[in-house]
């Protein structure tokens, strides 16, 4: 997988209709999400489109998150937070500032406000699961 760095660098360089491309090649590249795994308690608030987050933990420890959404843009925006956090300690994630990572992609200006308003509570979720754990 490509590292969040190598995309910032890519995305930068492109127009808004690319951008819109990367990050719905993003989304395609996730790990599938069984469909049992979407349910209301994996349901991410306040979104506007469905956005589902499951956590799995490797014997290591490390937090490894299934996603999913049925909108593609949306899709590729929860692939990029993941990118952030994907197969880390619960104590790393909880001390990543996802916010800060993803500024460089200036998605709220790149994206409707509809399209970024539930990237809060996406991280949010990532970040009550991983201090849950730690």
């Amino acid at each position: 997988m490509t590292s969040l760095a190598e995309l910032r660098d890519e995305y930068e360089f492109l127009d808004a209709d690319d951008r819109y491309r990367l990050l719905i090649d993003l989304g395609r590249a996730l790990e599938p999400m069984p469909d049992a795994l979407k349910t209301d308690a994996t349901l991410v608030r306040g979104c506007s489109a469905s956005v589902w987050v499951y956590p799995t933990r490797a014997e290591d420890g490390a937090l490894h998150f299934l996603a999913d959404s049925n909108a593609a843009i949306t899709k590729g925006i929860i692939a990029l937070v993941l990118q952030t956090v994907q197969d880390r300690a619960p104590a790393a994630i909880v001390e990543t500032d996802i916010a800060d990572e993803l500024a460089p992609f200036d998605l709220k200006n790149q994206l409707s406000s509809n399209r970024t308003q539930g990237i809060p509570n996406m991280i949010a979720l990532i970040r009550e699961t991983a201090a849950r754990l730690a």
